[in-house]
């Protein structure tokens, strides 16, 4: 009958016979018994080795072996990071064999100016292995980029990588110590953009004028008729702004709170049309006591 298996036992039909039970007690007549000893004969820790199938011989082989090569490796000045490196060239040229090469790199979000430093910055070659390609060392050159605020690359397998930036909010213009830079609204200097092609921008003048800019442009902006008019942003004394317009004057607004300033200077407007009636200086430093020179008090 065939056998059959079961638990990791192999049991046949009929149960082999049990054997007879050791007599209890001594036995006379018997000399005094041995220590047993392992399968393979060789008593003490070496038992291990016998269980292992591993003769003495060949344990002594492998040991000898592991020391020269690491007396090897250290004679020869700790050549294991080219061994590593060798066996991931090896892996990239694995993985290049699968199909899986760099052959598009997309830049989203960038602006035309800025596209060619961004692609500078990037230095891959179209074939490399797509896989072996350091995301976060990619991401770090990016955005050393002056353009660049932020960076975020994504790996599109087998053959494409995607870099969205973000680039700088162009704020002003910053003017200070005979040099003008492009600055955004936290006050950084944007390296790379040059001044000349953001004539748009609201000049701003003077020490701190960079830190403080952010605060005061969008309260301008919010103002067309008066941003319209206005010609620089002047920085005094690193604590208050003074307003220069295109035709000379100049609006005086407080150390604090300009943009309730701002909201009396709106009424005066709305009410007297005030920026087309001409005036020479109009002075909001003292919220009780507003006063304006009119262009006609001057003759």
């Amino acid at each position: 009958m065939p056998a059959v298996v079961r638990g990791g036992r192999r049991q046949s039909s009929s149960q082999a016979p049990k054997r007879a039970a050791a007599p209890k007690g001594p036995t006379r007549g018997r000399g005094p018994q041995r220590r047993p000893q392992s399968a393979s004969g060789v008593p003490g820790k070496l038992a291990a080795i016998g269980r292992l199938d591993l003769s003495p011989r060949a344990v002594l082989i492998s040991i000898a072996a592991g020391t020269l090569l690491l007396v090897g490796v250290l004679a020869t000045g700790s050549r294991a990071e080219r061994i590593g490196a060798a066996f991931s060239q090896g892996m990239d040229g694995v993985t290049a064999g699968m199909g899986l090469k760099l052959q598009k790199v997309s830049i989203e979000g960038e602006s035309p100016e800025a596209t060619l430093a961004i692609q500078q910055a990037v230095q891959l070659s179209a074939g490399q292995a797509i896989t072996s390609i350091d995301l976060d060392a990619l991401r770090e050159r990016v955005q050393a980029v002056g353009w660049v605020k932020e960076a975020r690359i994504v790996r599109l397998l087998p053959n494409t990588l995607v870099i969205q930036v973000v680039e700088h909010d162009r704020l002003a213009v910053w003017q200070s110590a005979g040099q003008v830079v492009v600055i955004d609204t936290q006050g950084q200097v944007i390296h790379g953009a040059d001044p000349g092609r953001y004539a748009g921008l609201p000049l701003v003048v003077g020490r701190g004028a960079d830190e403080a800019a952010g605060e005061i442009v969008p309260l301008i902006a919010q103002r067309p008729r008066l941003m319209s008019r206005m010609d620089a942003l002047v920085r005094v004394d690193g604590r208050r702004w003074d307003l220069r317009l295109k035709d000379g004057s100049v609006i005086l607004l407080p150390a604090r709170d300009p943009e309730a300033a701002l909201i009396q200077l709106d009424a005066l407007d709305q009410r007297q049309r005030l920026l087309d009636l001409g005036f020479t200086r109009i002075d909001l430093r003292v919220p009780e006591a507003i006063t304006v020179r009119l262009t006609a008090d001057d003759a």
